[in-house]
């Protein structure tokens, strides 16, 4: 069948709040070599996409201005250059931009076969933080079984994908979140502890729980004046990695903690990642992180899923500080209902 020449997609007017947001029409991206075409049945909604709408978060020169970093649905066409892919391929991919559409390119290399067990829908909510959260805690401070954990933003998409991927990794998970409804669900989804932040002092009952020990790794995505508290909650010899910022990126901290405590610092942006990290980072969660999908040891929370058209919507929940789970953008009519 014939790919059309032209497609849907959601543009950014301009930068602002979420109806800044419109469906536009423009012509189906061709691939180029390494690349493949995805006619995109789903799109997950993440942060970075409201940043970049916002204008705060702007795409790499050689990336696709529409927003939208992991899709999932079936490959339309391909690039030249060897590649184990086939017209018709149903994948969940990554990207470099663009998935808010129809189609959608990106290269070969970022593309998986839908975890086991995963519908087209949930599965397009899973390589964003599915590569972010296997890089920052697994690959770059080398979390290990047995070791505990602090995780803030417990029922984002990021928190409750490392939840559940420190557990299935035999950790102690302390987690942190906004209401007694989003705790209850942070302890339902495997965390051991999780601590009401509006409510509660979450690094000094920390401090109680872990017996003034502290903890081994502290995955952050706040900033401002967490940095501190975290870097006093950790262990000796601990791990923090910085992976965004809902506060400040500009911060005061005291370097002695570092020195004292024999701290390791780090952080990371996917998006900026090269290449071929990337490609090695989707090898690593085949092997690795699939299969775990197979024994039920992992789930996707779907919040809500809403036509390509309501995108200003899906970025208004994702604002608003009441979402648990994940966002979903139904994108092709041609792909199978979630």
């Amino acid at each position: 069948m014939p790919l059309p020449s032209a497609m849907r997609y959601v543009d950014i007017r301009e930068p602002g709040p979420p109806d800044v947001l419109h469906i536009a029409q423009g012509p189906v991206p061709q691939p180029k070599a390494g690349e493949v075409l995805v006619e995109v049945a789903y799109a997950g909604v993440n942060r970075p996409d409201c940043l970049q709408r916002a204008g705060a978060y702007p795409p790499p020169a050689d990336a696709s201005p529409v927003p939208g970093l992991e899709v999932a649905g079936r490959i339309a066409a391909l690039g030249e250059g060897d590649t184990s892919l086939q017209v018709g391929d149903e994948v969940c991919a990554l990207t470099p931009g663009g998935g808010y559409a129809e189609y959608c390119t990106t290269p070969a290399g970022f593309c998986l076969p839908l975890p086991p067990g995963l519908s087209m829908r949930d599965a397009a909510c899973v390589p964003e933080t599915y590569f972010t959260v296997w890089y920052n805690l697994f690959e770059r401070i080398h979390f290990d079984a047995g070791e505990s954990v602090l995780i803030h933003g417990g029922t984002s998409g990021i928190g409750l994908t490392a939840i559940q991927l420190c557990k299935a990794f035999g950790a102690t998970v302390y987690t942190t979140a906004g209401s007694d409804d989003k705790v209850a669900f942070c302890r339902a989804m495997g965390a051991d502890h999780a601590l009401n932040y509006k409510t509660q002092d979450w690094a000094a009952e920390l401090w109680k729980l872990t017996g003034k020990k502290g903890v081994n790794v502290v995955l952050d995505m706040v900033g401002g004046d967490y940095v501190q508290k975290n870097l006093r909650s950790l262990a000796n010899d601990g791990r923090m990695s910085q992976i965004a910022f809902l506060q400040s990126s500009v911060v005061e901290i005291d370097m002695r903690l570092v020195m004292m405590k024999r701290l390791v610092v780090t952080g990371s942006t996917l998006r900026a990642s090269p290449t071929s990290r990337k490609v090695a980072l989707a090898l690593a969660l085949r092997e690795k992180v699939w299969p775990l999908f197979g024994r039920g040891l992992l789930k996707v929370v779907i919040a809500e899923t809403y036509p390509l058209a309501d995108a200003a919507k899906a970025h208004a929940l994702m604002e608003s500080g009441k979402l648990i789970g994940k966002i979903a953008l139904k994108c092709s009519d041609g792909n199978a209902p979630a």
